[in-house]
């Protein structure tokens, strides 16, 4: 039975709110010959009345190297988030979909390779878009190697078109490896660069030499550093931040109206410390894959 199929008064008036947890009927006009049918209907009547008029949402999923990072989206809103590791996909996404009923599509890009059993799992739940590089993308991609681009750094490339029209884009993505890409304000992808994160430079210090130890991100104290570990942290983190604003200054000596958006794991962090002026959003690519999923629909 749904709500076409009940005869109700014809002074009811109905006005329907609702929130993540409760949707609620209210009457009004000629009440008292409602309140003659049963309970099970008024209850079949605000059931009609959410799933007919809520919106349907969408999972966005980042597939990295060790990591996944999930969202869901209700049309350009940002409702959830979580981060975990490969091995606890299908578990955290199956609650995902039951946390979320009304998720009907999921999109997702993987620079690491995400498992059958998973893919399995988007596919039966919901609708499954998967960004490749053969998908449709809002730019002109003049790279040398197309083939060997990052789908996530076209992700990102697609996001910064499609949220910063008609500006020159810098995008700078710190993670594992921190990656620049730009994009002029005739949507045109030229390259960028790619170079080691923090992690990596801390690594290798430690891996490739005798004796000094393996470090994790810090504040140096001074850019003068007075011991080891202070000379590690000072040439790790004022290395990478000369090396971001360095980057973005020579960009700036040839496109001045550029737009920079800093994104990745260790946005927080370096916001803090760069000089030039940016955008930090930590989920830019989870929010990118949101618009280049609804541009992939709408130019499919």
């Amino acid at each position: 039975m749904d709500f076409q199929s009940i005869a109700l008064p014809t002074e009811l008036r109905h006005l329907w709110a609702f929130s993540e947890h409760f949707c609620l009927l209210i009457a009004g006009a000629n009440i008292e010959p409602f309140f003659i049918y049963p309970k099970q209907i008024f209850k079949k009547i605000n059931l009609y009345l959410c799933f007919h008029n809520e919106e349907n949402m969408l999972l966005a999923i980042d597939v990295g190297n060790t990591r996944i990072k999930v969202a869901v989206f209700e049309k350009h809103t940002f409702l959830f988030q979580d981060v975990f590791l490969k091995e606890e996909a299908s578990k955290k996404i199956e609650n995902i979909f039951k946390n979320f009923p009304q998720i009907t599509e999921s999109v997702f890009s993987s620079v690491g390779k995400l498992d059958d059993n998973v893919i399995d799992l988007l596919r039966k739940a919901s609708k499954l878009n998967s960004i490749s590089s053969e998908s449709a993308f809002p730019f002109r991609n003049k790279y040398a190697t197309p083939k060997t681009l990052g789908v996530d750094r076209m992700v990102l490339a697609s996001g910064a078109t499609l949220l910063y029209p008609k500006q020159n884009r810098l995008i700078i993505d710190a993670g594992t490896c921190i990656t620049y890409d730009f994009v002029d304000k005739n949507d045109t992808y030229l390259g960028g660069a790619i170079s080691p994160g923090f992690r990596l430079r801390y690594q290798a210090l430690h891996n490739y030499t005798a004796k000094l130890p393996l470090l994790t991100l810090e504040q140096p104290e001074n850019f003068i550093g007075n011991s080891t570990n202070e000379s590690i942290h000072s040439g790790v983190v004022n290395g990478i931040l000369n090396e971001i604003d360095g980057f973005i200054n020579q960009y700036r000596q040839q496109y001045q109206d550029l737009t920079v958006i800093l994104t990745g794991g260790d946005t927080e962090f370096l916001a803090k410390n760069i000089k030039n002026t940016i955008f930090a959003n930590s989920n830019f690519l989870l929010e990118s894959l949101n618009h280049i999923h609804h541009y992939t629909i709408d130019n499919d």
